[in-house]
């Protein structure tokens, strides 16, 4: 069997969280949903899957020293800080640049940093398969989430004819993507039962992204290799990337190389999932009160229903009256209250802080 890799993209800005998330402590890095950073409770589930040290993480110059601090058994040298963001197939060529200079023949899978999943053997379960099938034919495997409900906020991934079994689960063909749907659509998608939200996870061997690195992304990969070229002749990859990074194509793996490879196969999940995508998504994870309140921290709330309360200050009381349907996010510096319908305008909101000179320390 040939060794196994995991690379975690922990890039992300995590701005529909604000403003218990920042730039240098995003989501991934906070115990959004749990009692651990989102990233630490990510590499636990993988035990007994890969070794610690096997584990890269991917991540903004800016982060990475928050990345080792709440997620210390990393290997500091396996967790690369990227000088600038240039979306996830430039993040899927470092990393197999990197996963190849240990082993070029490995296998490794890409996943994201902040998903929310209760059942860590089932994940690695599934994975094990994906792994299986990786390593016995040149395909991407990617992981199919079974569909609860008609999401309008996720890809889907439509399952094709089955190719067969890899450590006792089927693994099948897939037959396209397709972009967020409207709501009748993905109730559709629902009903026809072979359609399943795309969790951005994937499994594959070196020589086979590789070559699609090669055919989809020629450019790309090129300039990947003179990074490559750095790393053998011992200059410092910070450097490197630093020099050669801001230049690389800006393109999501999915456009650039998944949407187009005929060689795409799909495991069904084994387990629960949640992206958990922006501040209604956290009610999901928390018991509510008799009035359908979800609180985090400590609060007093009369005559009021369905709101989120997020306030891990012990010292602080947060107080609702007469109000429902909000978000209330209370930190040492900043306030936030939205109506719910409103949080992915939390983005927008963000941005518009942003570029007042006033609030820059509060990004």
């Amino acid at each position: 069997m040939s060794k196994r890799f995991v690379v975690i993209m922990a890039g992300g800005r995590g701005e529909r969280f604000w403003p218990e998330s920042r730039i240098a402590r995003p989501k991934q890095l906070l115990p959004i949903v749990g009692d651990k950073a989102m990233l630490a409770q990510t590499i636990e589930r993988l035990a007994g899957l890969v070794a610690p040290q096997d584990v890269f993480v991917i991540t903004n110059a800016e982060q990475r020293d928050a990345v080792l601090e709440v997620c210390p058994d990393l290997d500091p040298n396996k967790v690369i800080g990227e000088p600038i963001g240039r979306d996830t197939a430039a993040a899927v060529g470092l990393a197999t640049v990197l996963v190849r200079r240990e082993d070029p023949s490995a296998c490794f899978a890409m996943l994201p940093a902040d998903a929310v999943i209760h059942d860590a053997n089932g994940l690695r379960k599934t994975l094990e398969s994906a792994f299986a099938a990786a390593e016995a034919q040149a395909v991407l495997a990617t992981i199919g989430i079974t569909a609860s409900f008609p999401a309008t906020g996720y890809g889907y991934i439509q399952q094709g004819e089955a190719m067969g079994n890899f450590a006792d689960r089927c693994v099948y063909q897939v037959q396209r993507f397709v972009e967020k749907p409207d709501l009748e659509t993905a109730q559709n998608y629902l009903e026809a039962g072979n359609y399943f939200w795309n969790a951005g996870m994937f499994i594959w061997s070196v020589p086979t992204i590789v070559a699609e690195l090669e055919k989809s992304t020629p450019t790309l990969w090129q300039a990947l290799q003179t990074i490559d070229q750095g790393l053998a002749n011992n200059q410092n990859i910070d450097s490197l990337l630093a020099e050669h990074y801001p230049q690389l194509e800006k393109i999501s793996v999915d456009y650039a190389i998944i949407e187009k490879a005929q060689n795409v196969v799909m495991v069904e999940s084994g387990f629960d999932w949640d992206d958990v995508g922006e501040w209604p998504a956290v009610a999901r994870h928390y018991p509510a009160d008799d009035n359908g309140n979800v609180v985090r921290g400590q609060a007093e709330l009369t005559d009021a229903s369905d709101n989120i309360v997020y306030c891990r200050d012990a010292k602080h009381l947060v107080a609702l009256l007469g109000v429902k349907d909000l978000i209330v996010v209370k930190t040492d510096d900043a306030t936030l209250v939205c109506h719910k319908d409103k949080a992915q305008e939390i983005k927008e909101l963000v941005k518009k802080i942003g570029v007042q000179e006033a609030y820059k320390g509060l990004m």
